[in-house]
């Protein structure tokens, strides 16, 4: 039993900074110090990789409703979304410009295509405005944000430095560089502008919590802390508690 926001910062070497996790379920902003996660000062978002693929269908659906009737699996859309959707450096503008839009084409299975053209950007917007979906919730640059103003002020820069991407989610191109944007302006905007978040975007970042895993669970420090069938058969389910706290 791990902390995936500990393994996705293990995953680049690190012990101490931020993990910034968009996966499929769910987003947060965890401070790490130590190998320990700052719970009180870790943020939710409940939108990620699956809301955005039913995000995805509604936007097709209404730019062509023979898709109302016509069956669109679920694989497809997860395909359609990792294969043409990207995140805009400038949304407001790039809805506005139709030159922006870069149409793409997807071919479906039955030798179909589906045509993107705004939809390629709109699609992962709500990560960073949830409010497209009706949701007042602040998007993840500002949680990332907050969960750096919530640690001590003796120890903020040293996890800015560190500010590590995990997550599916943060696969989209364009995606580390508009969070990174949007977060050293957060820290302008809020009187914090000596402090520069450092990201750590790396190629492997969609399956980082597992590759920390692997490098966690190598080391002997966790062999020793493994539960055995036997330990548990003798002590019971309570034995989780005080293996692992």
């Amino acid at each position: 039993m791990a902390s995936t926001a500990v393994l996705a910062l293990c995953s680049t070497g690190a012990l101490s900074g931020l993990a910034v996790e968009a996966g499929a379920g769910v987003c947060h902003a965890t401070p790490i110090y130590a190998g320990h996660s700052w719970h009180e000062a870790t943020f939710r978002l409940d939108v990620a990789g699956s809301t955005l693929s039913r995000y995805l269908r509604e936007l097709l659906v209404a730019a062509c409703p023979i898709f109302q009737q016509q069956a669109l699996p679920r694989k497809t859309i997860t395909q359609l979304k990792k294969r043409c959707c990207y995140v805009s450096l400038d949304f407001e503008g790039d809805l506005r410009n139709p030159a922006c839009h870069h149409p793409a084409n997807f071919c479906l299975g039955n030798g179909c295509s589906i045509h993107l053209g705004s939809e390629r950007f709109r699609c992962p917007e709500p990560i960073f405005q949830p409010g497209l979906l009706g949701l007042a919730a602040p998007g993840l640059p500002a949680l990332a944000f907050r969960a750096l103003q919530k640690v001590p002020a003796t120890l903020r820069t040293r996890l800015a430095d560190t500010v590590v991407l995990a997550g599916g989610c943060t696969l989209f191109p364009g995606f580390a560089e508009r969070l990174d944007m949007e977060l050293e302006a957060q820290c302008r905007r809020h009187g914090y502008g000596a402090l520069r978040p450092h990201l750590l975007a790396k190629p492997g970042r969609g399956m980082a919590v597992w590759t920390g895993g692997s490098m966690v669970a190598s080391l002997r420090s966790f062999q020793r802390r493994w539960m055995t069938r036997a330990m548990y058969q003798e002590c019971g389910p309570n034995l989780v508690h005080q293996v692992f706290n």
